[in-house]
């Protein structure tokens, strides 16, 4: 793969001078580029098929296709080439709260200390406090309502990315979206409102360096600076970023450090699975047989999305055996209640979507990379 970094450069270097190019007027050069450019794109695809930016490679070559027609039919492009970020801002207060998140009492104790705590008294912290923490553990715990209560908790605004947000449509220009968006928050939490970036899913941003081509070095380089100048001990803002990730293993020793607070989000526990349950059931036409503390033991292991599932699930039966029967010609009529019966049929045929060997995976990254 030593070979991708130096063709990528020269794909960046020939999309740079097409859209420099394009937007001068100059289309005969523009398209020479664009077409530069996607030959060797196509190079990369072909030589390194396995290779998992592929796709974003052909998002590019489609691109510049699509704006060399534009050129030769002498048409304006519905999207200009240009510097844009596009990432989920939320200005208002999420209306998550620390209630609706059954259970993970110990990672709600850690981000108070981290967030809360020092943006209600910064007075209290002469030697500053985290700004960078880490969320992990399976899919479908509760990472993202975590961020969001804390959001909401605090009266921060929220900025929730993906990467699929940060790769940029024009090759080369993902560096300068993490910039953007810190720019963005920084002056943000500058005004005196305190400013959360939550990225969900980090670790496709900052693969491990056996796993890097081009791009992605220059877009781990480029996060690694950002998240220096947030930590800096002399600057006391209230700007965080909330990083959640399923494959905490993916991520190198400089890019952990970043993260003062790592934090573990296992599957809800035996209390917290009853408290889901009566969550999800409140409004839901429940048999009196229906019993949550044996259900509790029948998902050990499950996730929290596992539970939702399965609430999804038995409502959906009997609203099928509904329209199946006689009354569903009665505007009047409606489903009988849920049994116990149902959730146990569900269940047998819906298993947890985590083994027992991931999760003791997660404990094992826990207790070598734990900072709570």
């Amino acid at each position: 793969m030593s070979a991708v970094p130096e063709l990528e450069k020269f794909a960046v270097k020939y999309a740079t001078e097409a859209v420099k190019f394009d937007k001068q007027g100059s289309k005969n050069l523009a398209i020479t580029n664009y077409r530069r450019a996607v030959e060797v794109l196509l190079k990369l695809c072909s030589l390194y098929p396995n290779t998992p930016r592929n796709r974003i490679y052909m998002e590019h070559v489609e691109s510049y296709r699509k704006r060399i027609r534009e050129l030769q039919e002498n048409k304006e492009p519905q999207h200009k080439p240009e510097e844009k970020i596009e990432f989920s801002t939320i200005k208002e207060k999420s209306n998550v709260r620390w209630d609706d998140i059954a259970n993970l009492e110990e990672a709600k104790k850690a981000i108070q200390e981290s967030i809360i705590y020092p943006t209600k008294r910064p007075d209290l912290f002469p030697l500053g406090w985290p700004r960078g923490i880490l969320l992990f553990g399976p899919p479908g715990c509760g990472k993202t309502l975590l961020a969001a209560a804390v959001a909401n908790e605090i009266d921060a605004n929220f900025y929730c990315v993906d990467a699929a947000s940060i790769m940029s449509k024009w090759l080369g220009e993902s560096e300068k979206n993490i910039a953007k968006i810190f720019e963005e928050a920084r002056n943000t939490s500058k005004n005196g409102k305190p400013s959360i970036i939550f990225i969900d899913e980090i670790d496709s941003l900052t693969r491990t360096y056996g796993e890097e081509v081009g791009g992605e070095t220059r877009v781990r380089n480029q996060f690694l600076k950002e998240m220096d100048s947030i930590n800096d001990k002399k600057k006391n803002s209230h700007f965080y970023v909330i990083g959640a990730t399923n494959k905490p293993w993916s991520l190198d020793e400089p890019f952990i450090r970043r993260f003062q607070k790592r934090i573990l989000i296992p599957p809800p526990d035996y209390k917290a699975r009853i408290e889901m349950f009566k969550i999800y059931g409140k409004d839901l036409n429940l048999a009196p047989d229906v019993n949550f503390e044996e259900l509790a033991k029948k998902t050990e292991g499950y996730t929290g999305s596992d539970i939702k599932d399965i609430f999804q699930s038995v409502q959906i039966k009997v609203v099928r055996e509904f329209f199946d029967g006689p009354e569903a010609e009665n505007p009047n009529a409606k489903p009988r209640p849920i049994r116990m019966e149902d959730f146990l049929e569900i269940i047998e045929k819906r298993k947890r979507s985590i083994s027992m060997e991931m999760l003791e995976q997660y404990y094992k990254w826990f207790q070598e990379f734990k900072a709570l």
